[in-house]
């Protein structure tokens, strides 16, 4: 047993000691692979959503040097065919790329020798297993091994595309690198006779223009289209559920915090790292770690392509934005338009992407702070940092019932740059409405179209805990006068979804002439 060659079933046991969500499903779909031509799969999602996860569960069930049945048999896997017949069958080569760029890191060493470091660990520890394979290329010992033993090789590579992102910039440390993956996997002479299966996970799908035509014949299983794959993405709503009712927890409140990841015909999927440590904290609270391409992201998004900023500001307030994904060439560099940036976003799990109309949102709650926290840094563009501002106080004109500053407050932020273009129609009206209150989103959570009892109040603002702002609710009006819009409030008793909360309450009326082209308010507290 070793680190990278046959590495045992140690890590999938530490996981099922904690909170374990039963994800072996995933093995069947490998096994059906296995000795096929579909065998490479290359598997790319944001981080955080349990790729290291399923690289420990796919080695303890595939490698030789240990017993894992008690471990597997009563999970969803051992109710499958092949079971038996894969499970502890094959050589297990076990690779996480981000740990040799680490060994490189400390040692002083060039990104260029981490090619050689991967090659040098597995021959290593293959030929301390089967000494007589000594002196052989890497490649001549691995088939030898093949022959020696009857068990071929299972590839489980965690962060394959770590070097080339690391790398960027540097074709001659990628070229080597992708040689290395060659190799293995497009060798006529080795990839048929020694690779059973191969499960590579990653961030960004393979890159377009035919630089890694070393993976080529890898099944892509991406963010934008993860097939088969979907469920295990992440936490189904039936996985969240039923961790809700084991640790007493909210679920309209994770859903809130957490939901977000649609798939056609599927539903949502869940993040599984935030979901596990609002179950262990039991709080609701933002766990995203920031990350290298995290904190890259303003550095994106001050570049501005085709009014990239305006995008950002109307997915923060709530809005849903047309994307096309097909032209973005799989890497952090080749940006050529605002898409190529925002489909970036959707792979790293900043965005969520809904196919069936070609639109992109900021999934949920948690990944909304952190676009609110990234955008108010230091680096933040001078006219976002004045379009928060004017917000803001829109905010505190709308709190102290200054309903003139208000209506003048909303037409400014409808002539500014950023605010939607088309302006026809009750919804336009919502859009920039949600677009001008922007800043109340820090301290307040937005609900559109709350049921109450007699009707549906268009926008509530409900302050978040420990807060002492006001509710407000909003009522939107398209060609009428505002001073209906409360009397509807009245009417509908839209006061009454709010009927827990203890606090005051802004009743606020909104409305626009279309001859006038003109907005006007009416605010009441009660």
């Amino acid at each position: 047993m070793g680190t990278y060659l046959n590495p045992g079933n140690n890590g999938y046991q530490e996981i099922l000691q904690s909170e374990y969500v039963d994800k072996t499903g995933l093995i069947a779909l490998i096994n059906h692979t296995v000795g096929t031509m579909q065998k490479l799969n290359c598997i790319s999602r944001p981080r955080r959503f349990g790729k290291s996860y399923a690289a420990k569960m796919l080695c303890a069930y595939y490698d030789c040097s240990c017993d894992s049945r008690a471990l597997f048999d009563d999970k969803e896997i051992a109710g499958t065919q092949g079971y038996l017949t894969h499970l502890n069958q094959y050589h297990v080569l076990n690779l996480d790329i981000t740990g040799f760029i680490s060994g490189a890191e400390r040692m002083n060493m060039p990104l260029s020798n981490v090619p050689n470091m991967i090659a040098d660990a597995v021959y290593r520890e293959l030929t301390e297993e089967y000494p007589d394979l000594e002196g052989k290329s890497l490649e001549d010992a691995m088939i030898c091994c093949v022959e020696k033993s009857g068990k071929e090789f299972v590839f489980v590579i965690d962060e394959w595309d770590a070097l080339i992102r690391e790398a960027k910039g540097d074709a001659a440390v990628q070229r080597k690198y992708l040689n290395l993956l060659r190799g293995w996997f497009k060798n006529n002479n080795f990839t048929p006779r020694v690779v059973a299966a191969a499960y590579m996970t990653g961030i960004l799908p393979i890159k377009k223009d035919g630089s890694q035509s070393a993976i080529s014949d890898f099944k892509e299983v991406t963010t934008l289209n993860p097939g088969r794959f979907v469920e295990f993405t992440g936490f189904t709503e039936r996985d969240v559920r039923s961790l809700c009712g084991k640790y007493g927890m909210d679920f309209r409140e994770l859903r809130q915090w957490y939901d977000g990841y649609d798939f056609p015909g599927y539903g949502a999927i869940y993040n599984p790292y935030s979901v596990m440590c609002a179950m262990q904290e039991q709080k609701c609270r933002s766990y995203w770690q920031k990350t290298s391409a995290a904190e890259s992201l303003m550095t994106y998004i001050n570049m501005d392509f085709e009014g990239l900023q305006e995008t950002i500001s109307r997915l923060i307030s709530g809005e849903e934005v047309e994307v096309d994904t097909d032209l973005f060439e799989n890497d952090f560099e080749s940006f050529k338009s605002r898409d190529d940036v925002l489909t970036l976003l959707i792979h790293l799990g900043y965005l969520t992407w809904q196919e069936d109309d070609g639109t992109a949102r900021i999934p949920n709650e948690e990944v909304r702070i952190e676009f609110r926290k990234i955008l108010k840094g230091t680096n933040v563009n001078r006219k976002w940092m004045e379009l928060l501002g004017r917000s803001e106080k829109l905010l505190e004109d709308t709190i102290a019932e200054d309903a003139e500053a208000v209506a003048k407050a909303v037409e400014e932020i409808r002539d500014s740059q950023y605010a939607p273009t088309y302006y026809n129609d009750e919804q336009a009206l919502r859009y920039v409405i949600k677009f001008a209150y922007i800043a109340a989103l820090d301290q307040y959570l937005k609900v559109e179209e709350l049921p109450s009892g007699k009707g549906i109040a268009d926008v509530v603002y409900l302050p978040k805990r420990r807060s002492t702002l006001p509710a407000l609710v909003v009522e939107l009006k398209w060609n009428k006068p505002s001073e209906g819009a409360i009397r509807q409030i009245k009417e509908r008793n839209y006061p009454a979804i709010l009927q827990d909360y203890d606090g005051e309450i802004v009743l606020v009326g909104i409305g626009y002439d279309t001859k006038k082209k003109a907005h006007s308010c009416v605010i009441e507290r009660i």
